[in-house]
């Protein structure tokens, strides 16, 4: 009998109770199964107010609690969570403005050995009305644009909340986290860079989030640029 290949979602949430639910029910469990893939969909609730835990159980997925308020901290509990016999994992925000569904063109190259990482790319991809302001798409592009220049990553949206990993990149990036809040994503792109993993970017959709976002664009967005900077020097220990 071929043994399925795992695939480990991770949905880390801050009351998500609104979107949470969609994000689960349309994963197409059902088709990955048919392809050889099994699906384990783990939140991580990052110590909510609202029924995200709730909502989310009652979905089908596994929650983990992780108190210390941030993504970044939400985050590396869901790395840390994923079942031994786990082959990709993949990181989906919980608040509906990513598409499940199109969960497997992030997969496909992962299982073709054509990279270590796939980036779901929103600028390269499609943008919904009014699910981006001006201003967050400027900066995500000149971000994306100073990742591209200066640490040769070909990613297209180093904001993205969409990723896809084999499973040894994040048993050895794990290991070097150390950001709390929105800026994760920019340090987990920085430093698989830094340890020369192959990094590439796929298009996907992107609607408007359910619910009401928590990010700051200033001073999230200063943040961020500042993990660019100080990663530029950055070497694994």
């Amino acid at each position: 009998m071929i043994k399925m290949a795992k695939i480990s979602v991770l949905i880390p949430c801050y009351n998500e109770e609104q979107g949470v639910a969609n994000v689960i029910k349309n994963i197409p469990k059902d088709k990955f199964k048919k392809l050889g893939y099994d699906i384990e969909v783990i939140v991580i609730n990052n110590n909510s107010t609202d029924n995200t835990t709730q909502v989310a159980e009652k979905a089908g997925a596994k929650v983990f609690l992780e108190k210390r308020k941030g993504k970044g901290r939400a985050l590396l509990k869901g790395f840390y969570s994923i079942s031994k016999d786990t082959d990709y994992i993949v990181m989906i925000d919980g608040d509906d403005t990513y598409k499940t569904h199109e969960m497997l063109r992030l997969i496909e190259p992962l299982e073709n050995n054509f990279c270590d990482v796939v980036v779901g790319s929103r600028l390269a991809g499609k943008l919904m009305d009014h699910s981006m302001t001006r201003f967050n798409r400027f900066g995500n592009w000149f971000l994306s644009f100073l990742v591209r220049t200066y640490y040769c990553g070909n990613v297209t949206d180093v904001c993205t909340g969409y990723f896809a990993w084999k499973r040894e990149v994040i048993e050895e990036l794990r290991k070097h986290l150390v950001c709390n809040g929105f800026n994760i994503e920019m340090e987990m792109i920085t430093k698989m860079a830094k340890l020369k993993y192959s990094i590439y970017s796929v298009p996907i959709t992107y609607d408007p989030r359910k619910g009401n976002s928590t990010l700051h664009p200033l001073r999230d967005g200063s943040l961020i640029f500042h993990t660019f900077l100080k990663n530029l020097h950055w070497k694994p220990k």
